[in-house]
């Protein structure tokens, strides 16, 4: 178990974030850092697949407490993502009180003052906490979101999905975390949660947001540090169809595709050539399972037979010169 505190650099960072199989550069290390050390929101943009959610998948396991994942999409409103009224319990609460005055005060008989009262009552009771839901932004702003009394990990995932109406709500949440409800006040974080957003970049996210953020870009990975990560998520694949499933991602995304590959379909990938028993990259299992890495037709059709031979030959040719060297 860990502690923010417990994290006094970055390199304990970049250690800590290893002994869970994420392997993140220096750079990505001193944003974590930093966002947890100033206790400020981290930003991350970058293409999809490239590991983004994951750091606060990765962070939650870290510090030992909540998740709490806000996804977003086009239309997300205050009920969805903050809070709304249990209207179906606030109607039978209504009707139990409908029942109990006519069961136990007949018309004839009646109190009206006394019936009333205990209608007001009801009512003022039925916008009370007992009839709230919360949503993933209260939850983590509510002291009931906290596990064991630490702050949870409130992920905001792909904020360039939801209108830019919900993006200047988050302004408030962002700056004070305090959420108003009109009908009980304004609810304060005790202890700030620790904020990840992401954005695959399918719009620009408005700049009043990104100056309350620590802002860093995932890219795609280098060779060796897509290879590590194959390594560390899929220890026992052979090292030799390790390096060409790399080697073979690497080589696509110099290509002209209307989508790369990430780095999670690298590891769909392996794990699909592991399951087929496959030691080394083929010609036809390539062709086979590019529906795997690869998620468009045109891209596939663009890549299946020429493509797949020229860049198998070519990792065959650098497997041939590894092998004469260490020989």
């Amino acid at each position: 178990m860990t502690t923010p505190n417990q994290l006094p650099s970055v390199q304990s960072v970049a250690e800590a974030l290893r002994t869970k199989a994420y392997i993140a550069d220096h750079s990505l290390a001193t944003a974590i850092f930093l966002a947890l050390k100033l206790k400020r929101p981290l930003f991350l943009e970058g293409e999809a697949g490239v590991g983004k959610t994951e750091v606060a998948k990765i962070l939650s396991q870290m510090l030992d407490t909540r998740l709490i994942r806000l996804q977003c999409y086009e239309g997300l409103d205050v009920s969805t993502a903050v809070y709304e009224w249990n209207y179906a319990r606030q109607m039978l609460q209504i009707r139990l009180l409908e029942a109990t005055e006519q069961g136990s005060n007949p018309p004839e008989h009646s109190d009206e003052a006394a019936g009333s009262e205990l209608r007001e009552a009801v009512i003022q009771d039925l916008f009370s906490d007992t009839f709230l839901l919360r949503r993933p932004l209260l939850q983590a702003i509510d002291s009931r979101g906290q596990q064991n009394g630490k702050a949870p990990i409130l992920l905001i995932d792909e904020l360039d999905r939801a209108d830019e109406e919900f993006e200047a709500f988050l302004l408030e949440v962002l700056s004070d975390f305090q959420i108003t409800i009109p009908e009980i006040g304004t609810i304060q974080a005790p202890t700030p949660p620790v904020v990840v957003i992401t954005s695959n970049r399918t719009r620009e996210i408005h700049d009043a947001l990104k100056r309350r953020c620590l802002y860093h870009w995932i890219d795609y990975p280098s060779f060796e540090k897509e290879y590590a990560i194959l390594h560390a998520k899929a220890p026992h694949a052979s090292e030799k169809l390790s390096r060409e499933v790399v080697g073979f991602v690497q080589e696509l995304r110099r290509g002209e595709l209307y989508k790369f590959p990430g780095v999670a379909e690298t590891l769909d990938w392996m794990n699909a050539l592991t399951a087929l028993d496959q030691e080394e990259l083929t010609e036809n299992v390539v062709d086979e399972t590019l529906g795997v890495l690869l998620k468009y037709r045109d891209d596939i059709e663009k890549v299946q037979g020429q493509t797949v031979r020229e860049i198998v030959q070519v990792l065959r040719s650098q497997d041939g010169a590894l092998a004469s060297r260490d020989e």
